[in-house]
C-alpha cells in the first residue's frame, strides 16, 4: 500500500473534524439559511452601473447616439432585475438576523414578507437617481481635472484615477444606502477600497466637486459629513477619537463619531482628523501627517512644526547645514 494512499486515508477524518466546527463555530455559518446576496452578482451590478455612467470608457465599444438607448436600455433591463432579487435578499437577512441573531434560530424562508415586491420598488427608485448621480459626477471628474496640473484630459481621470473609481462606487453605494438598502452598499464599497486602497463609507455625507488626489490609505468613517469642493490626499483618516459603550460595555451605535468637513477644505497626506464634534471650518488648510481632535476656524492653516533636515556626506562625517523644509 502505498505512502500517498494511506496519506489520504487521514482526509475523511479531516473533513469531520472541519464540520464538528460548524457546530461549535456556527456564528460564521450560513447554513440552512436564506440565500445571502451573491458577491458575485453585486460586482457585476456595479460594473453595468459603470458602463452605464461612463459609456464608451467600459466594456463596450464603439457607442454613439444612434445605439446608445439600445445599449443602456438593455443594461437597466438587467440591472432591474439584478437589482430586485439581490435587495430582496439583502431585506430578507436583515430581517431573520434582527429577530434572531443567534445562528440556527432564524425564522424560515417561507415565513418572511413579500420582499421581492418591495426589493423591486427599491430597485426602480435606485435606478432613477442614475442621472442625477451621473451629474454630479460628472463634477467629481471636473474637480480631478482642476484639482490635479497633472493631469492632461478628462479621459485620463476617468480611465486611470482610483480615487474616481472608489467615489463613483461611493455615490452609488449612498443612493442604495439612503433608500434603506442594507449589505448591499458596504459591499460595494468594501469592493472599492480592495480594488483602491480606499475605503469610505457609504453612510458618509460627501458634497460636490470632491477630489480624492492618489489617493491610497484614505478612510472617510460612516459619520463623516463632507462639504462642497473638499480635496484630499494619500493616507488621510477622517475617524473617530473613540468608541463610548453603554453600562454593558458594548458599544454604542448610530453616534456621530466622525468629523464634519466643510466647504473648499484641503487635507494633505498623513494627515488624522477625528471626533465626531470635530468641525474644520470653510477654506482650512491641513497639513501633512498633522493629527486634529479639535475644531478649527474657518480659513485657518494647520502644520506641523517645520522639520529640519540633516544630511550627513559619505566622505566625512561633518554633517551639512542644516535645512528648512516646508511641508
Amino acid at each position: 500500500m502505498s505512502s500517498d494512499f494511506l496519506l489520504k486515508e487521514q482526509l475523511p477524518r479531516l473533513t469531520e473534524k472541519i464540520v464538528a466546527t460548524y457546530h461549535d463555530l456556527s456564528s460564521i455559518n450560513h447554513l440552512g439559511h436564506c440565500p445571502l446576496p451573491r458577491y458575485d452578482v453585486v460586482i457585476s451590478i456595479l460594473n453595468d452601473l459603470k458602463d452605464i455612467l461612463y459609456p464608451g470608457y467600459r466594456r463596450r465599444e464603439g457607442l454613439h447616439l444612434g445605439n446608445v438607448t439600445y445599449h443602456v436600455g438593455d443594461l437597466i433591463d438587467g440591472l432591474h432585475d439584478k437589482l430586485t432579487t439581490q435587495i430582496a435578499r439583502a431585506l430578507i437577512h436583515e430581517r431573520r438576523a434582527g429577530q434572531s441573531p443567534l445562528p440556527g434560530n432564524s425564522p424560515p424562508c417561507d415565513e418572511a414578507p413579500d420582499y421581492e415586491a418591495k426589493g423591486q420598488a427599491m430597485a426602480i427608485a435606485f435606478l432613477e437617481r442614475l442621472p442625477d448621480v451621473r451629474r454630479i459626477l460628472a463634477n467629481d471628474v471636473q474637480a480631478a481635472y482642476d484639482g490635479d496640473p497633472a493631469v492632461t484630459n478628462l479621459d485620463e481621470i476617468i480611465f486611470c484615477y482610483p480615487g474616481l473609481e472608489a467615489v463613483t462606487v461611493y455615490r452609488l453605494a449612498h443612493e442604495l444606502h439612503l433608500l434603506g438598502v442594507p449589505f448591499i452598499p458596504r459591499m460595494m464599497t468594501e469592493w472599492a477600497h480592495a480594488e483602491t486602497g480606499i475605503d469610505i463609507h457609504p453612510s458618509a455625507v460627501i458634497g460636490e466637486h470632491f477630489f480624492i488626489d492618489h489617493g491610497t490609505g484614505v478612510v472617510v468613517g460612516a459619520t463623516c459629513e463632507i462639504g462642497d469642493r473638499v480635496k484630499i490626499y494619500q493616507g488621510v483618516t477622517l475617524g473617530a477619537v473613540s468608541f463610548p459603550t453603554d453600562g454593558n460595555g458594548q458599544l454604542l451605535r448610530g453616534a456621530k463619531r466622525h468629523p464634519t468637513i466643510e466647504d473648499r477644505v484641503v487635507i494633505y497626506a498623513n494627515a488624522t482628523v477625528l471626533g465626531g464634534k470635530t468641525i474644520i471650518g470653510h477654506d482650512a488648510v491641513i497639513g501633512s501627517s498633522v493629527w486634529v481632535t479639535s475644531s478649527v476656524e474657518p480659513n485657518t492653516t494647520v502644520l506641523m512644526e517645520k522639520p529640519r533636515l540633516r544630511m550627513r556626506s559619505e566622505s566625512s562625517e561633518e554633517l551639512t547645514p542644516e535645512a528648512n523644509y516646508d511641508i
